[in-house]
């Protein structure tokens, strides 16, 4: 567990606002939490627009961070947050969510990574969500159609995908469904591979899925892959599987190639949420967004260390290239 406090500051003027509320505004310390079960380096992004939007380091924010790799500790740590009573909690992923909703109904949540807001209880519609949480949704079920149609694009003898993922941290099962609807009309089998937020049980896995020829894997969104996501790296490659996984940092790492959100920008519109709020707008008014753009990346050395040779295609598409 990482516990630090990582932006101090006051908001600058507020141009525009009464006299007065400028006044009280200025008058105290506003305090954001931040529950995430990652260290994205693109989450520097949530920092940098909130200081575009005036709340500054050295002036009136302090952001309390908690990161919490392991599932164990997630509750621990939303208690600790709330605890603090802060103005409003920016939570990353579907299990930071939960464990927040357990403890407030009350301070204003701010929710990205998660899947399915409405299937999960945290908002009644996107439109209008109701409560006190609000924010970015992560993936829609197609989005599991594009990775199928990567890996059969960069290794077309591909005939089995295993879904590496924990559905106790994850998305599991919304995403499956979606999984085994798209698999077939590539000619591939969609192969549910659940594990625990064990190491030795996702070494299991990726042992068994190796042992089936033509296998590939997709690393499913969940913050049990997340933590292991440098020793499935590693098995894949040892393995000599081909996998699709969800963060660009994760391809830089030696990951094979990866589709997902752009981190940076969903960073930027989680703090503009925040800034919002802290401003005095209530989460149940805040429409929640689903995603609008996308980004590939693609491990050339990673390819060439598994025998495979990208399509010029999938090259022609990939935003980062890791040579």
């Amino acid at each position: 567990m990482k516990r630090r406090n990582f932006i101090q500051g006051i908001v600058g003027s507020a141009i525009g606002w009464p006299l007065a509320a400028r006044a009280q505004q200025a008058s105290r310390i506003r305090r954001v939490g931040m529950l995430v079960t990652i260290n994205d380096p693109d989450m520097k992004a949530f920092q940098q627009e909130l200081e575009k939007r005036g709340w500054k380091e050295g002036s009136n924010i302090l952001i309390d961070f908690r990161v919490a790799p392991a599932a164990a500790q997630v509750q621990t740590l939303a208690k600790e947050l709330v605890a603090l009573q802060p103005d409003v909690i920016f939570a990353m992923s579907t299990p930071a969510t939960v464990a927040l909703q357990k403890e407030t109904r009350t301070i204003p949540i701010v929710f990205n990574y998660v899947t399915d807001p409405i299937g999960t209880g945290f908002i009644e519609s996107f439109a209008r969500p109701g409560g006190n949480l609000t924010g970015l949704m992560a993936y829609e079920p197609s989005i599991v159609g594009k990775w199928l149609q990567m890996l059969k694009e960069i290794a077309p003898n591909t005939k089995r995908v295993a879904l590496l993922g924990n559905p106790k941290t994850g998305p599991y099962d919304y995403l499956l469904r979606a999984a085994e609807a798209a698999a077939p009309p590539l000619g591939i089998v969609a192969v549910p591979s659940r594990v625990e937020n064990d190491a030795a049980d996702i070494g299991r896995a990726i042992a068994a899925i190796a042992g089936v020829p033509n296998s590939a894997v997709i690393m499913m969104p969940d913050s049990t892959t997340n933590a292991h996501v440098d020793l499935i790296i590693t098995l894949t490659a040892r393995n000599r599987l081909p996998a699709v996984y969800i963060h660009k940092f994760q391809v830089r790492a030696g990951g094979l190639m990866s589709y997902g959100l752009v981190d940076a920008d969903y960073y930027r519109q989680a703090a503009y949420y925040v800034d919002r709020i802290l401003r005095g707008a209530k989460p149940a008014e805040l429409p929640v967004q689903t995603p609008t753009k996308y980004e590939t990346a693609l491990n050339l050395k990673t390819a060439k260390a598994l025998g495979l040779t990208p399509p010029a295609g999938l090259l022609v598409a990939a935003d980062e290239v890791i040579e």
